[in-house]
């Protein structure tokens, strides 16, 4: 039975914009690896196996998590970020989830205070209450301490209460509630317990259709949410319209193939949608699974895993035949992250041995030990300005002089990731976030 309570529609508007009420809440943390996801995703299936229509977002970029969180609501999951979404298609993007919803949950990224801007700011941005998600595992008193300075940190910043993650006991979670301060909720002690845990490896975790049993993970995950009494839906809070301009169909009647398996396999739903919302015709094939390449005026390869699948990418010959013919003939081709290493001669994996790749590109990559590219960044192309971020473990060496250089969010620094160009072709590491500018996108498929 739904218990949320929202207005919504017309009347009341705030300086005639329309508003829209739904509970909803931030949830984040002191760090990374606390859980977040987890425990968001939990009380996503929960309340939807309650019969609630719950909208998840995730604060930053991110492709893996939202594979999670998509499964564990039942809708997809977009990313919000006040730099690479920008605060106007945030505000948008709640309202109209706050229109259809009865709960929205916003996973933070990182530590709440983390990044520049940080979920903090998003929070700020919007009114959005924070239930900060502590892991108390090797924890007791000093719960209360990490708690008074999460509250404190930043006057004015709403707070809704705080959770005990991976708690070794009801003793624990008692204790943990008795050092909580005075005046902050204590939400309840979730145990740890591999039972729903979520496995990971060198991106972050391991994608959502990739792990046979996710689902029953998830069902123990909620489980354990009702079993800890986190049922309370949080208190409403306004969102306000934004009015944004719609994309101009700059695409219309252009055919777009478009790479998706489990090598390729990083695609933003707003950046699809947008494609779509410009005119263009997506056709889906999947490199790993033999399928050649769809007629088609235009490539975009995203990123993924294809240093996990070097077998089954190097045997493809046909397909890399149709991409050489496809650059050959002076159509648009954007590859991004894993679709650029794709592009590239060799690919080494895990274990160091090099696999044939399309050879669009000259140059090699291999896979290191840690991370080589983390960050938000800004493509300036010809075509105009990107957002996005890059994240990646390998490492690269073109024969090619780069077209440009990203440009790191933050000030200073070295340059960001290297965009490569030749005729049509565009590849880079950088993962960008369409909506940041419509036309540029068009401009880069148009044939």
């Amino acid at each position: 039975m739904r218990t949320a309570v929202k207005s919504c529609g017309g009347p009341p508007v705030s300086g005639g914009i329309p508003v829209c009420e739904c509970p909803a809440v931030l949830i984040s943390a002191p760090a990374s690896g606390q859980g977040k996801t987890t425990v968001t995703a939990a009380l996503a299936r929960y309340h939807r196996n309650r019969g609630l229509r719950v909208r998840v977002f995730k604060t930053g970029p991110d492709f893996l998590d939202p594979m999670i969180l998509g499964r564990a609501c039942g809708h997809p999951v977009e990313p919000l970020h006040l730099w690479m979404v920008g605060e106007a298609a945030c505000r948008a993007l709640l309202f109209e989830a706050a229109r259809e919803a009865d709960l929205i949950l916003v996973e933070g990224s990182m530590g709440l205070f983390d990044g520049e801007p940080s979920g903090a700011d998003l929070a700020a941005a919007f009114n959005l209450p924070v239930l900060a998600l502590i892991d108390a595992g090797g924890m007791a008193q000093t719960f209360g301490a990490v708690v008074h300075g999460l509250r404190g940190y930043r006057p004015g910043l709403a707070f809704a209460g705080v959770i005990a993650n991976r708690v070794g006991g009801p003793g624990h979670g008692r204790m943990l509630e008795a050092a909580t301060p005075a005046g902050v909720r204590f939400f309840g002690a979730l145990p740890r317990d591999e039972a729903f845990s979520l496995p990971d490896r060198h991106l972050g975790l391991v994608q959502a259709g990739e792990i046979a049993d996710l689902d029953a993970r998830l069902e123990q995950a909620a489980a354990a949410v009702e079993a800890a009494g986190l049922t309370a839906v949080p208190a409403p809070v306004t969102f306000t319209a934004a009015r944004l301009p719609a994309p101009e169909p700059w695409l219309r009647g252009v055919r777009i193939a478009v790479a998706r398996d489990a090598a390729f396999a990083f695609l933003y739903p707003g950046n699809l949608k947008l494609l779509e919302a410009m005119g263009a015709e997506l056709r889906f094939f999947s490199p790993l699974a033999g399928e050649r390449l769809p007629g088609a005026d235009a490539v975009w390869l995203p990123g993924g895993y294809p240093e996990l699948h070097l077998e089954a990418l190097a045997a493809n010959a046909a397909l890399k035949a149709d991409l050489r013919r496809h650059r050959a003939a002076g159509y648009p081709l954007l590859a991004e992250c894993g679709g650029f290493l794709y592009l590239l001669e060799e690919l080494a994996g895990a274990e160091g041995h090099p696999a044939a790749m399309a050879g669009l590109l000259p140059g090699r990559a291999w896979l290191e030990g840690r991370l080589q590219g983390l960050g938000l960044q800004a493509a300036p192309l010809p075509e105009g300005e990107l957002r996005g971020h890059t994240f990646h473990h390998t490492r690269a060496v073109v024969g090619l002089d780069p077209l440009t250089h990203c440009q790191r969010a933050r000030e200073g620094g070295s340059p960001g990731e290297a965009v490569y160009r030749d005729g049509r072709l565009t590849a880079t590491y950088l993962h960008a976030w369409f909506p940041s500018n419509p036309e540029a996108v068009a401009r880069l498929f148009v044939p």
